[in-house]
């Protein structure tokens, strides 16, 4: 419908055809060579890899991918302040010196004080208080610059896209819930909710939550019509990131009253049935938190009662964002499996996978199903303390489970998508065939419309309407026809170009 996606690229030009497929191989056997070259030189290895296609990323907070100092400059524009201990966004009155479009020019050491506060800037280099841990610094972030997101969505959106572009990133979904539903979900209270409760409470609430779908499809239209302005889409100025494509995860929040978690998920079930901008569902919040712990199982029945009501939305669930020592270790058994057997058709995070009790029969059946798991690997660094080795991301792939690459929050992580590429390969040996395999796995397991470009189980294998050439005259309809394989076309097409132009990373021999 009014789906923000990529059109069908006319200039795809990469063919299927044998003699192609050999050149084909060649470059890409250049390309891997190149890779192994420039990875022993960090600088050289990053210029490589932000140029290098990406494809999706699909486990990105909208909320989170903006940097701190996007928020700062709005809430400058708008007269905003920051608070007397000069650790979050406040409204105005303040005294001049606390006004942050004064602070900006005036007080340089105070408002980069400031950044490390709305972010993890300062805790990943060892400043600030040494008594915050990253998971706390880095889930205190939104509550302090919440004060700002409300002032411009649609800025937020064209600035993820455009970190996207820049990052050759060429789809995302964005976890994002329209403010009137946002609104409707807290007004759900403390009142206890039993797994019994589910149904009646649907019931009562199911008329309310239509009657608002309306006013929240109007709100991401302004936003998206924003965005649009913003990136001067559909002039000759257009900027990158109108390039790139949008869909929508609604979430829940796992962390509030039992009420207002079920409110969050019939109003994003409901929203991603009518609206296919929306093209699924997924539950956020600490998993450690208390609330989150005692209702874990609550939280899969809910989900399993909307499944049974909505059987054409897509769920993607926080799973296993833990770590041993973070919780018991009884609160480590199960919250992945628990998610698979709720329902789960991606997992994001994963990281204790290896804790859990049935940790060899979960991932035989994520592979099997073809659960992929949303690896995060700054996120998980930064947050659970979680990196290289200890990693499960190498677990997953050797049992054969599909992996993606994502971002999270890569404004508050004070990251992007190349640097997870990065981390992928300098902290866990992947080369480039391995990313790439990443690559085309991020929009294989997207909640896309339409068939895949790929023979199922074979990626890089076109199936039969485009086994010939991606340009011929039968795939043309079957690309027009099928959002999923017209992404994945577009970034084959991506690939050949990259693939060909392997000299811009030469390095001259002279002096």
């Amino acid at each position: 419908m009014r789906a923000l996606a990529l059109a069908c690229t006319a200039g795809i030009a990469l063919s299927l055809v044998p003699g192609s497929a050999r050149a084909d191989a060649a470059n890409e056997a250049a390309a891997a060579a190149k890779f192994d070259q420039v990875s022993g030189n960090a600088a050289q290895l990053r210029m490589f890899l932000q140029a290098m296609p990406k494809g999706g990323d699909l486990h990105n907070h909208l909320g989170g991918s903006i940097y701190a100092e996007d928020f700062l400059e709005a809430a400058a524009a708008r007269g905003m302040c920051a608070d007397e201990n000069i650790e979050r966004i406040v409204a105005a009155p303040c005294p001049d010196d606390r006004k942050l479009a004064t602070m900006a020019v005036e007080q340089t050491f105070a408002y980069a004080r400031l950044i490390d506060s709305l972010s993890t800037r300062g805790y990943q280099r060892g400043v600030g208080a040494d008594d915050v841990s990253g998971h706390t610094q880095f889930f205190s972030s939104f509550d302090k610059l919440g004060a700002a997101f409300p002032l411009d969505p649609g800025r937020w959106l064209s600035a993820t896209r455009q970190s996207a572009a820049r990052n050759n990133v060429s789809y995302l979904e964005l976890m994002n819930n329209p403010r009137v539903l946002v609104e409707y979900a807290m007004a759900g209270g403390e009142q206890p909710l039993e797994q019994d409760d589910l149904g009646a409470v649907y019931a009562r609430e199911i008329g309310t939550v239509r009657g608002l779908l309306d006013k929240a499809m109007a709100e991401v239209d302004r936003i998206e019509a924003d965005a649009r302005g913003d990136l001067s889409c559909g002039t000759k100025a257009a900027r990158p990131g109108c390039d790139v494509a949008v869909h929508y995860l609604t979430f829940a929040w796992r962390s509030m009253a039992p009420a207002i978690a079920f409110r969050s998920l019939i109003a994003g079930f409901a929203l991603a049935d009518r609206d296919p901008r929306f093209v699924g569902v997924n539950i956020v919040m600490p998993e450690d938190d208390p609330v989150a712990l005692r209702d874990y199982g609550l939280h899969m029945a809910m989900f399993r009662f909307l499944e049974a009501r909505y059987p054409d939305v897509n769920v993607s669930m926080h799973a296993g964002e833990l770590t041993l020592g973070l919780v018991r270790p009884q609160d480590l058994r199960d919250h992945i499996a628990r998610a698979v057997a709720s329902g789960a058709q991606r997992i994001g995070h994963g990281t204790d996978i290896a804790y859990e009790d049935e940790a060899p029969e979960t991932l035989a059946r994520m592979a099997r199903d073809r659960i992929a798991v949303e690896v995060n690997l700054t996120s998980n660094a930064v947050i659970l303390g979680v990196k290289g080795g200890e990693h499960p991301l190498s677990l997953y792939r050797s049992m054969g489970v599909p992996v993606v690459l994502s971002t999270d929050d890569e404004g508050v992580l004070r990251s992007d998508m190349t640097n997870e590429y990065r981390r992928a390969a300098m902290e866990h040996g992947l080369g480039y065939t391995d990313l790439k395999e990443l690559a085309r796995a991020s929009l294989e397991y997207a909640f896309l419309s339409g068939r895949s470009l790929w023979r199922e189980g074979a990626l890089g294998a076109a199936v039969q309407p485009c086994a010939e050439a991606l340009s011929g005259s039968r795939c043309k309809p079957f690309l027009a026809a099928n959002e999923k394989a017209r992404l994945q076309a577009d970034l084959e097409s991506r690939f050949d170009r990259f693939e060909q132009r392997l000299d811009r990373f030469s390095t001259s021999q002279g002096s």
